[in-house]
């Protein structure tokens, strides 16, 4: 395809950043003293800053970069109860009550995004549109099917089965073998949804400050000392909450979970009537791959967004485009001749055992991170309960207290076995296994 796919004007940027360009804060010194330091300016920070904030503490929000410029801003707005292991893998690790109540942690968070937005006013163009996930064989719709109508007592959520003679009213694509939509899913626009959470924390007395990296945590007879190139903070809690970012500064937690870069690209405005046969009701849209694609149109219906990994190491944006660009024909030829104007990519955290990960280590520091890829409805829903246990509040208990956060033997934090697992995996998807 080569730079033919590539419209005027290209920008290797988040699209959403049109909409909501990445706040310009002044250079500021950090306080000499706060009750509470977060490390990390995304979803998970913000909303604990809120609540610490409106709690009566003060707080001070750090970040090496402008405020949300990593995943929270660059994810693809779709809004799930995501939490990756079935009831039944977790019940043979956790126990049943246990394997329940983490279930139920993902409809939760789903549900508390959907009343925080609505609470709050933010425009951010939330929208109860569902999610059509499709079967990439026949093999994967028999068990999706079996799923939607077997799902446990307690744990059920509102799904229906689109069979392969009837996905035209749902995707504009012969590609897939069926599937189901779950109508309770959401769309967002991620930067909007990021700019109202920090207005609010500002609102809420909260200081963020950008541009102004953590160099070291220390801890100290009155709680801990941060060094920063614009100062010394000296706070009694600190929350880390770097997620896919989570570096050097924290070895115990960049041990315990991998970056991934997720990619996407944005088409260039589509003609009405096509994008409605694309996606006739506006689904957000996920497929059954191991290397899943996920997909929608933007907030205001004209340009196919399209995720997902397709480089077997981190590469530059401008050269995973022309692959995803190749995936999202195959699904839908009649984008073929489209041009992408925006490409980027954004490192989502995943932990060994997919579950997300908050609570408090030996050392005193809490932390909050390893969201597996759903970060927009779990960040925000868990960088809550984290704030409210700092605050001693019984509503911060979550039924992943206590649940071990796992590393691997040689693992440092670098991904250097992440090349060969998405082989492996893109050989199944290949295979349709």
């Amino acid at each position: 395809m080569g730079e033919s796919i590539f419209a005027a004007g290209y920008q290797d940027k988040p699209y959403w950043w049109e909409a909501a360009p990445r706040p310009d804060l002044p250079p500021v010194a950090p306080p000499a003293r706060t009750d509470v330091a977060i490390v990390g300016s995304g979803y998970t920070g913000l909303t604990a800053a809120i609540e610490l904030a409106r709690g009566g503490r003060q707080v001070a929000v750090l970040d090496s970069q402008d405020a949300g410029w990593g995943c929270s801003s660059r994810n693809g707005g779709q809004v799930s109860t995501s939490l990756k292991p079935g009831f039944e893998d977790l019940e043979a690790l956790h126990g049943r009550d246990t394997a329940f109540r983490i279930r139920r942690e993902g409809i939760n968070a789903l549900e508390w995004i959907g009343d925080f937005i609505q609470r709050e006013q933010i425009d951010c163009d939330w929208e109860r549109v569902g999610r059509f996930h499709a079967a990439h064989n026949a093999a994967a719709f028999e068990t999706l099917a079996k799923s939607a109508t077997s799902q446990p007592k307690g744990l059920e959520v509102e799904v229906f089965v689109v069979p392969r003679e009837d996905q035209r009213r749902e995707i504009g694509s012969d590609r897939y073998f069926g599937g189901v939509v779950y109508p309770a899913h959401a769309s967002l626009h991620p930067g909007k949804y990021h700019l109202g959470l920090l207005a609010r924390a500002q609102a809420a007395g909260a200081q963020i400050i950008t541009h102004c990296p953590v160099l070291s945590i220390q801890r100290d007879s009155e709680g801990f000392r941060l060094t920063s190139p614009r100062g010394t903070l000296q706070a009694r809690d600190v929350l880390v909450a770097t997620n896919g970012y989570t570096g050097p500064l924290t070895p115990w937690l960049r041990r315990r979970v991998i970056p991934i870069g997720s990619y996407i690209i944005a088409t260039e405005m589509l003609d009405p009537a096509l994008a409605k046969r694309l996606s006739p009701n506006n689904r957000v849209l996920s497929d059954t791959r191991k290397l899943v694609f996920y997909y929608r149109l933007s907030e205001d219906r004209r340009r196919m967004v399209f995720g997902g990994r397709v480089a077997f190491k981190e590469t530059d944006p401008k050269q995973s485009a022309p692959k995803l660009h190749a995936h999202m024909t195959r699904i839908f030829p009649e984008l073929a001749p489209v041009k992408i104007t925006h490409s980027w990519m954004g490192f989502v955290a995943y932990t060994f055992d997919t579950l997300p990960h908050l609570g408090r280590q030996d050392d005193g520091i809490y932390y909050c991170m390893g969201y597996c890829g759903s970060g927009v409805s779990l960040a925000s829903y868990f960088g809550t309960r984290v704030a409210q246990q700092i605050l001693g509040r019984p509503e911060g208990r979550t039924a992943l207290d206590g649940i071990q956060f796992q590393t691997r033997p040689l693992y440092n934090g670098d991904p250097w076995f992440l090349a060969t697992a998405v082989a492996y995996y893109k050989l199944r998807d290949k295979l349709n296994l």
